[in-house]
């Protein structure tokens, strides 16, 4: 090739990159000057290497190539998304050349978070990918321009048939969770799923304009007041609505045009719309859409918005009907199995996990906020703090002592150079859900039960709570609930209390079954009746015993051996049946009260 004379300028860059090969050992090196000087006297200014056809960059030598590099790492110049898929630069060694301190402030940062060196190479790799797409320095850039560079490589490495979403993915993860913990960017690294915004987009752009406009105005206006999660929702079922309206009447250009038998066809396209597996979807589902769907319209009117309908098209009657299921707890044997399981696992998560959830009676996403000043200490005793959640109130728990010291260890191993201040965090990110319903499921598995879901544990802690005396309103406050009524729920499932009201029925129509044909000359009147009725009513302080004789106490002789006790020959086949029982297992002490019992009657008889 014939030489080209440079300008000054360009000159003076070759002799950069001279100084630069120098420093690392390849002063001289003719072959690599040849590749910067072929490169300017071929394409000039060096920012004009992004306007370069990719067939024509990929044609270039190789010595060409390298001095790319070189601008790259050093901000000269930016470069496309399908040259670095397609070229694969080894751009990690570059710029950790022109970048040593930051190169070593991430790496340790990285490695401090639990990642593998080798892991915090690979992710320097991927931010070096995201500085030479925005010819930027990699402590320069933002998280908008990360997002950016992501996308444009995922969509690159698409167009050239090579899958790598799910391999940049998990690197940009762990970029951004280094460069949040570095100090470099403000936003907490979260996951994404990829392709579902522009799926979102593609679905909205097939919407009439001013459905869309009028659409995109009220969510606009919920997200000031609801959560994120309830805007999500709505907005989930409005595209699918609009959407529906749109390919089936493209006549219907507004709000105000959609009538009720579009709702109808809606509601019918629901019930019959595949759900999850090979069923249809649950009419809890469909009873949430046409609630979103009947929310928009209602607000529409009361807002007294131009683009309205006329008249509700959503009513009570078109939602299905609610179930309301008792609460699925875990009785005394299967919780105590779980336990048991979870303090023998290796993983440490899993222990606090579940011990956490069994004790409080936490919900998953309260658990997964923690944040490392919740345990408080008021007087003597340990306090966990609940932050702010579902129902928008926070709420102080009793803290078990052995709760406390696995809190205190979980604590004891948290990096040092995390920025975020909640409890759980892992490699420099928030513990996802799914990490809580698997750390249950795995203590279930280990102990050989049917798999159990997190806020089991929640109302197993409730209804063991109300099952040995505690009142409606302390477990109110336990569980955080604004109100009795969601608390009374789990009094529908207390055993003890309906085994209280089942025999105390059942004792009364046995007492009707067994009554002879003719009552004898000599039985009871009615207020003897009633005087007796009084009188066994009288016998527990707060209440009477119901028990059918039939049935053996559970609290072996806890009525028995109090002094305020009385008892009659009516029952003297009982408390022999006792004694004889009591003897049988051995039970001494409990023998001796009902032999002194029996031997009390038998003088008073006497």
């Amino acid at each position: 090739m014939t030489a080209v004379a440079l300008s000054s300028a360009q000159e003076d860059l070759v002799g950069d990159y001279r100084a630069s090969l120098r420093s690392v050992g390849l002063a001289g090196d003719r072959p690599q000057l040849w590749g910067a000087r072929s490169f300017l006297s071929r394409f000039g200014d060096p920012t004009r290497w992004c306007e370069v056809p990719l067939d024509v960059q990929l044609a270039c030598d190789a010595k060409i190539h390298h001095f790319v590099s070189w601008l790259l790492a050093t901000q000269r110049a930016a470069t496309s998304a399908d040259y670095l898929v397609a070229r694969r630069p080894t751009l990690g060694a570059v710029f950790e050349r022109h970048h040593p301190q930051f190169h070593s402030l991430f790496v340790a940062t990285a490695t401090a978070l639990g990642f593998s060196t080798t892991t915090a190479q690979r992710q320097w790799a991927g931010l070096s990918l995201a500085s030479a797409i925005h010819g930027v320095s990699p402590e320069r850039l933002t998280q908008a321009e990360l997002d950016l560079a992501r996308a444009s490589l995922i969509e690159a490495a698409r167009r050239q048939g090579r899958n790598r979403s799910r391999e940049l993915q998990m690197i940009f993860f762990g970029v951004e969770a280094t460069l949040f913990h570095a100090g470099v960017t403000d936003e907490l690294p979260r996951r994404r799923m990829p392709g579902k915004a522009s799926e979102r987009e593609a679905q909205w752009a097939r919407v009439p304009d001013r459905i869309r406009e009028t659409a995109t105005r009220y969510l606009d206006h919920i997200a000031l007041s609801l959560a994120r999660a309830t805007v999500h929702n709505a907005e989930a079922t409005l595209r699918e609505f609009c959407h529906f309206v749109a390919e089936r009447w493209p006549e219907v250009v507004s709000v105000a045009d959609i009538q009720r038998h579009h709702v109808e066809e809606y509601k019918s396209w629901l019930a019959q719309r595949p759900g999850r597996g090979d069923g249809t979807l649950h009419r809890h589902t469909i009873r949430e859409r046409l609630n979103k769907l009947r929310g928009f319209f209602n607000r529409l009117i009361e807002w007294n918005w131009e683009d309205a309908p006329e008249r509700p098209l959503v009513f009570t009657s078109d939602l299905p009907i609610k179930d309301e299921p008792l609460p699925r707890f875990l009785d005394d044997g299967t919780s105590t199995k779980l336990l048991r399981a979870a303090r023998q696992d290796d993983d440490p998560f899993v222990r606090l996990c579940v011990e956490l959830l069994a004790r409080t009676g936490l919900r998953k996403g309260e658990l997964l906020r923690l944040t490392v000043d919740a345990i408080v200490q008021i007087g003597s005793a340990y306090w966990l703090r609940v932050p702010v959640g579902k129902l928008h109130n926070d709420r102080y728990i009793p803290l078990h002592p052995q709760l406390k010291e696995l809190l205190d260890r979980w604590l004891a191993t948290r990096p040092e150079a995390l920025r975020s201040n909640l409890m759980f965090v892992e490699r420099g990110r928030p513990i996802p859900a799914y990490r809580v319903e698997r750390a249950v499921r795995k203590a279930a598995g280990a102990a050989g039960l049917d798999p159990i879901s997190p806020h089991q544990l929640r109302h197993t802690l409730a209804t063991q709570a109300i099952n040995r005396g505690m009142s409606i309103e302390a477990i109110a406050a336990l569980l955080g609930h604004k109100s009795l009524t969601m608390t009374q729920v789990y009094a529908r499932i207390a055993d003890r209390t309906v085994a209280d009201e089942y025999f105390s029925v059942s004792e009364k129509v046995e007492a009707l079954y067994d009554q002879p044909k003719a009552l004898p000359s000599d039985a009871e009147g009615g207020e003897m009746s009633k005087l007796r009725s009084e009188m066994n009513r009288r016998m527990l302080g707060n209440g009477y015993c119901a028990r059918p004789v039939e049935l053996d106490c559970h609290f072996e002789t806890i009525c028995e051996s109090c002094t305020f006790f009385v008892t009659t020959l009516e029952f003297r086949p009982t408390l022999e049946a006792q004694r004889d029982d009591a003897a049988t297992k051995g039970q001494v002490g409990r023998q001796k009260i009902f032999d002194g019992l029996l031997s009390r009657l038998e003088e008073e008889a006497s």
